[in-house]
């Protein structure tokens, strides 16, 4: 007879417990949550005018007097079921900063919208993915480097290979650069949106100054790491007027206007690092290659279609570190915590290189090691300008009021809650898992019905 494992008695001791069937609503509710967050507290909502207590709530009725609701991480590899509802929100997020809806008229597909990609600059040559059979890096008279390795490749590699995006000479390769390039990406960025904005008035022939006055840009943006572990930006950027969506953009804003303005803003702008005694000053800039194409306002119309762009940035948001070079999910302590992060040789090259970086005065404004795990990376995975569309707010309270959590009118809410913990005991993990394949599997069936029905399937 088969001995029961330590998973096994969790589960059957839950099971058994008369709140079972009130724990297993909570684990429902939260789409099979892979790592909840415990709160204890109480909520009472009271009629504005009379005092009368409307709604209460209390933790001390539930199973362990606790609450689970949503961890609400990002990444697949932290938790699946929240990443996926991360996704569909990005998706409509997105969505409705391209073809309206959730307070966005319609007609804002009208206006020049944009796909656009900048990638970083090389620190050095890497291992290349092949395509149709060619060779990584064929060179006829490929010698050999500094450090007396092969300056090409002759191998075939396909996207599996673990040799993908790896340094061909590690002493070769430029981790300064890359690390410092990764903590100035969002400067970067900001500097390319002022170099669009100013570029437009001058080719609108407006005084820089009054381009507010004429014409807002609008952008979303999600940071994508490449297996050679460094980002690239892909970006949905809009021309609006200057109230925003509801407001046309002027005349002179047409899509080959603003995609000139884009490459060439690409192209100009740099951001200089402060002097190091011990490695010098970098003039940072993006790279050369630099990808611009226009969005189509209707189905017969030429460029990427709203949908595939929205779904392409849904994806990149909820990449997490088994599936790209993008470090650790959670942050380091310690240096000697950088050995126990399963990654490449060249992540954990890049993670000691912001580690040593961070030790040096002229960068403690980067905070290179409390960004460590990210590779110096410092901004969001995903941004957007304020006028662009919805919020992660507003998408959130209109589902939690497509669920029935709806306020209660004139009413005074007070409520006082606490961390108790998060997580889930072994049992408790392996029915949480159960519940995220059935809600997933729902929902699969769910989006093949639309398809046949000749529905919109969309993300949710």
């Amino acid at each position: 007879m088969r001995q029961l494992s330590e998973i096994d008695r969790d589960a059957i001791r839950l099971a058994q417990d008369p709140q079972f069937p009130r724990w297993l609503e909570q684990i429902t509710a939260t789409g099979g949550c892979a790592n909840p967050v415990h709160l204890a507290g109480s909520t009472a909502t009271r009629d504005a005018t009379t005092g009368e207590i409307l709604h209460s709530y209390d933790t001390r009725n539930e199973p362990g007097e606790r609450l689970l609701v949503r961890c609400r991480n990002r990444r697949a590899t932290v938790c699946a079921p929240c990443s996926r509802l991360h996704a569909g929100d990005t998706f409509h997020l997105v969505r409705t900063g391209l073809i309206g809806g959730k307070n966005v008229p319609d007609d804002v597909r009208e206006h020049p919208r944009l796909f656009v990609t900048l990638t970083a600059p090389s620190f050095g040559p890497v291992h290349r993915r092949s395509t149709a059979g060619e060779r990584c890096r064929p060179r006829r008279r490929a010698g050999q480097c500094a450090h007396e390795r092969p300056n090409g490749c002759a191998s075939v590699h396909d996207l599996a290979d673990p040799l993908v995006g790896q340094p061909l000479c590690a002493d070769c390769y430029d981790y300064v650069a890359h690390v410092l390039w990764h903590a100035h990406a969002g400067q970067l960025w900001d500097r390319f949106t002022r170099a669009v904005r100013r570029r437009l008035a001058v080719t609108a022939g407006l005084p820089q100054s009054h381009f507010p006055d004429h014409a807002r840009l609008s952008f979303a943006k999600v940071a994508e790491y490449q297996k050679r572990a460094a980002i690239h930006v892909h970006a949905v950027v809009r021309l609006d007027g200057p109230a925003g969506p509801a407001d046309a953009p002027p005349p002179w804003g047409a899509a080959d206007r603003l995609t000139a303005a884009v490459q060439a803003a690409a192209r100009s702008i740099a951001v200089r690092t402060p002097y190091s005694p011990a490695v010098g000053e970098h003039a940072l800039r993006w790279g050369g290659q630099i990808d611009v194409r226009p969005l189509r306002a209707r189905p017969e119309d030429y460029g990427l279609s709203d949908d595939a762009v929205a779904s392409y940035v849904a994806k990149y948001v909820t990449k997490g570190a088994s599936e790209t070079a993008s470090g650790a999910d959670r942050r380091l302590s310690a240096w000697d915590d950088i050995d126990a992060v399963p990654v490449s040789p060249h992540v954990r090259a890049l993670m000691r290189t912001c580690w040593r970086l961070g030790g040096l005065a002229e960068f403690e404004p980067l905070r290179l090691r409390s960004w460590a795990h990210t590779l110096g990376f410092r901004g969001h995975v995903l941004t957007k300008s304020r006028a662009y569309s919805a919020t992660f707010a507003a998408l959130r309270a209109e589902r939690a009021a497509h669920e029935g959590h709806v306020e209660t009118p004139r009413g005074l809410t007070d409520a006082s809650w606490r961390y108790v913990g998060s997580g889930h005991t072994p049992g408790a993990a392996l029915i949480a898992a159960w519940v995220a394949e059935d809600v997933a599997r729902n929902r699969e069936i769910t989006r093949e019905e639309l398809r046949a029905g000749g529905g919109v399937s969309e993300r949710c």
